[in-house]
């Protein structure tokens, strides 16, 4: 199918005008084409070439619409570094309606009457980060929004400085927040949160529809998924940056990428966002943030759920979720397949470890995959050696017990330690190629991103370690 093809529906206008704001996008000025997902298209049903079409850059710019497309932007409201924000909403997102289970948002596509102070655009560096790493997240296995395709033009935007426009076509199940909930509780309008929680279970949790206690059961699943994606999250040294309850999806899933960063090396302590000054959004403290959040939305629900009916469900269910999910994982990364009762010790201890050695997160995990009792290859990363030689002797000894072969492990541990994680340096390299028009390496890093754990011999410096001075640099509101 043709991308022009999709006809598309808007069931969130069925909802009274407090929901939303019906408005139109204000297109960029001389735009052009940068670079489309092939591997997003799919979940659309398209089949053709993206950057052949021509009516691709039409629509992404907000020049055409697709069949059955009403423009709107929503409200929602939000606690913003733990301060309550009674509404903000869509503020540079305009929405263009849904279509194979996907719904069409146009971010940076201009003004809308949740803009506020802002102009309503997204500029070119922000809008490739965001492209990149929705397409990345994905192929790293993590829930996320993800993005069919980035448009640069001539238009001025100021920031720190002049720099040009784009919009990025981004897409996901559902564009509900913790925060669209928040709005109406603080609103006092119960009967638009019942309405909003009927919406939502239509979209995302059908499989509740007419269930005895459903609003009690969909947070169970939104506490479930939350913490399946953070401990993905903290699996792959992903930093989000700005885990604001409007930032965070009603299904768990990634979105809004703005200061984001994946950790060079491993620091727990790490804050990618330069205004968290108290580094409320620290590395370490996502799993602490996304249990908070979830207070926060258990508040905004109890109109229609027992308060303390959630508050147990987030005890009994964010802990251990979490937990479940993060240990697989590492434990898998680390290639242990039969659990040992001192694999904790050794696990916290390997983390430790890496902190104390000035050791880059992703390339050692990377090399641990191949791993065959020669330290050397891993110690020559280090700055501090000691604590990990001693944890690697440990390591060593552990490995005696498991069963499966060298070989088999090695194989196992490629597909779950990625070599290819879009860092900051990068990003910022492929940025500012993009900024002088040079946009090949931003489709090399698209490559990549979607097939993170595959050699790609071609692409081998794109994996390269960070220089000292970009090592877990901090970033602004990338807006």
């Amino acid at each position: 199918m043709k991308f022009l093809n999709l006809k598309l529906t808007v069931s969130y206008l069925e909802h009274e005008p407090i929901f939303y704001d019906r408005v139109e996008p204000t297109p960029l000025h001389k735009p052009f084409l940068i670079s489309a997902s092939q591997n997003a298209a799919k979940l659309l049903g398209v089949d053709e070439d993206l950057l052949l079409d021509e009516n691709l850059l039409e629509i992404v710019n907000g020049k055409k619409k697709l069949d059955g497309s009403e423009t709107f932007a929503m409200c929602y409201a939000g606690h913003q570094f733990g301060y309550f924000v009674e509404r903000l909403g869509d503020g540079r997102a305009i929405n263009l309606g849904k279509v194979n289970g996907q719904n069409l948002q146009l971010k940076g596509s201009g003004l809308t009457l949740y803009s506020r102070q802002g102009d309503g655009r997204a500029v070119l560096r922000s809008s490739i980060r965001e492209y990149l790493m929705s397409e990345a997240m994905h192929g790293l296995g993590i829930a996320t929004s993800r993005a069919l395709a980035l448009i640069g033009s001539d238009t001025d935007v100021a920031r720190e400085r002049w720099e040009k426009g784009a919009i990025v076509l981004r897409l996901s199940p559902t564009w509900v927040r913790f925060g669209t909930f928040e709005y109406f509780n603080a609103k006092g309008e119960h009967e638009k949160l019942q309405q909003l929680a009927d919406y939502v279970i239509d979209e995302s949790f059908h499989h509740l529809k007419n269930k005895e206690g459903m609003y009690l059961k969909m947070y169970a699943e939104i506490v479930s998924s939350t913490a399946k994606t953070i401990a993905q999250w903290q699996s792959v040294g992903f930093n989000h940056g700005v885990m604001n309850t409007d930032n965070m999806s009603i299904d768990g899933r990634t979105i809004d990428y703005g200061p984001f960063a994946f950790l060079d090396d491993y620091d727990k302590d790490y804050v990618c966002n330069h205004t968290d000054r108290d580094g409320r959004y620290s590395f370490k403290n996502q799993p602490g943030i996304a249990h908070w959040n979830l207070g926060q939305l258990a508040v905004a629900l109890s109109p229609i759920v027992n308060h303390d009916s959630a508050l147990q469900v987030l005890e009994d269910v964010f802990g251990e979720a979490y937990e479940k999910v993060y240990s697989e994982i590492m434990y898998a990364k680390m290639g242990l397949e039969q659990e040992e009762e001192n694999d904790r010790k050794l696990f916290q201890w390997m983390l430790g470890a890496l902190g104390g050695a000035t050791i880059d997160y992703t390339l050692f995990f990377r090399k641990l995959s191949r791993f065959d009792g020669d330290k050397s290859d891993i110690l020559d990363l280090c700055v501090y050696r000691t604590s990990l030689e001693e944890w690697l002797d440990s390591y060593s000894l552990r490995l005696e017990k498991e069963t499966l072969s060298t070989t088999s492990r090695h194989k196992k541990m490629l597909k779950v330690n990625p070599k290819y994680i879009l860092k900051n340096h990068i990003l910022q390299e492929a940025i500012e190629k993009a900024e002088a028009h040079d946009f090949s390496m931003v489709n090399d890093l698209l490559k990549v991103a979607l097939s993170p754990f595959d050699e790609h011999q071609e692409l081998e410096h794109l994996c390269r370690l960070a220089p000292m001075e970009s090592k877990n640099i901090k970033l602004s509101c990338s807006s």
